[in-house]
């Protein structure tokens, strides 16, 4: 849920007094919810073997919690000054997106680990990692469609407290999900419990390309329907501009939401190499297609904001949109061939690929200044390149070998 928000607050502090439309800026929330994991990766698998899985999930919920009531605090303080020619309550906004990444980074952490684990590696492994996918989907789907809808029109006076609502429900859930938690009961999974050090996780060459798929991956997944609302939001032109925006971007996490769910059923079946391979190729067809077709009219159903219309957007949005189920099976897969042969220090590995999931900040981030400097179309070459390398990893990089 809070990964997917970014991008649709992103738009309302886009338009803020200082920030003028800079798509650098709209996307930096996210570039620093994704920065905390260059902090908290390693040190996140670290305290699974120190203290369990049960133990590390409260912290990263109460974290989480933590990081949304900043951000909802960034609507109280600061509030019409201005800092650096920036508003001020706009930094408040950051530390909470900032903190809301630690929480993310340490959840994400436990999860895939143990998922793998519990299903004893290979294609079972990669199966459950992508059944608690299709879970996160679900929230990706609903969260920037719930933002877009209490936007609706997006001006300079639009404010941060015009999604409180979302707010007040991410902080419910937390809240929520740390009570339940506490009381029930959970048997941890077998890990090793010697100290496992990251140096060593690096003789397995496999491994690196995969950390290096794991960065370039989130970067994708991020920055294609990130700069898609975007870019919609700008160019649309109509009254319900953000809305319309908000709703495609969730679109796209739906049908990663539809896509996790079929890999869940076939993963036992096929293999993570097949899909990864399959998905980052049809998803490089279907970016360069979208970046010449923005002149050709389309339609999807949006929620306008007072009900279910069909909506005319650039065949583009439709394509960038259908890439959702191409992304939806690449962290499983990737996770899956990368920690292949690893046993018991894929809990170490996981804290090292949460350290790379920065690339969620960073590639949007470059994204975006491209498109400031050129056009949005320009700068979806960031995730074919990135895609290419994908590509590369499922078919010959992802053979396990020692470095």
């Amino acid at each position: 849920m809070l990964i997917p928000i970014l991008a649709p607050i992103g738009v309302i502090w886009k338009q803020a007094p200082g920030v003028e439309g800079s798509n650098f800026w709209g996307m930096m929330g996210n570039m620093m919810n994704f920065l905390a994991y260059a902090f908290m990766g390693i040190p996140a698998g670290k305290l699974i073997t120190k203290i369990g899985y049960k133990k590390t999930t409260l912290i990263g919920v109460g974290v989480g919690l933590v990081g949304v009531f900043v951000q909802f605090l960034s609507g109280k303080i600061g509030v019409g000054a201005t800092l650096a020619g920036l508003p001020a309550n706009f930094f408040v906004y950051l530390l909470g997106a900032f903190i809301c990444g630690f929480s993310v980074c340490i959840l994400n952490t436990v999860v895939n680990p143990m998922l793998n684990l519990l299903g004893g590696g290979g294609n079972r492994g990669n199966q459950l990692v992508q059944i608690g996918g299709t879970f996160n989907s679900l929230l990706g789907t609903l969260t920037p469609m719930l933002v877009g809808a209490l936007v609706g029109s997006v001006t300079k006076d639009t404010v941060i407290t015009d999604v409180n609502l979302v707010l007040y429900m991410a902080m419910g859930v937390f809240a929520a999900t740390f009570v339940i938690l506490t009381f029930v009961p959970f048997v941890e999974p077998e890990q090793e419990k010697n100290n496992i050090s990251v140096k060593s996780l690096f003789e397995f060459r496999h491994l690196v390309f995969g950390v290096i798929a794991i960065f370039l991956y989130v970067g994708v997944e991020v920055g294609i329907p990130g700069t898609m609302n975007f870019y919609l939001a700008d160019t649309l032109g109509t009254a319900n501009a953000a809305a319309t925006a908000g709703f495609v971007a969730g679109t796209y996490w739906l049908l990663m939401l539809v896509g996790r769910f079929v890999s869940s059923l076939i993963s036992g079946k096929v293999s993570s190499r097949a899909q990864l391979a399959a998905t980052s190729g049809a998803a490089i067809v279907l970016v360069v297609l979208a970046m010449f077709t923005t002149s050709v009219p389309a339609s999807m159903p949006v929620f306008t904001g007072s009900g279910f219309a069909m909506a005319q957007v650039p065949l583009t949005a439709l394509l960038l949109v259908l890439c959702g189920l191409c992304t939806s099976v690449m962290w499983g897969a990737i996770f899956n061939l990368s920690v292949e042969g690893l046993g018991a220090k894929s809990a170490a590995a996981s804290g090292l690929f949460m350290t790379m999931v920065i690339g969620g900040g960073i590639l949007p981030l470059v994204q975006n200044a491209i498109a400031d400097a050129t056009t949005y179309m320009t700068s979806y070459w960031v995730p074919v390149a990135a895609l290419a390398y994908i590509c590369w990893f499922a078919l010959l990089g992802s053979k396990v070998k020692k470095a």
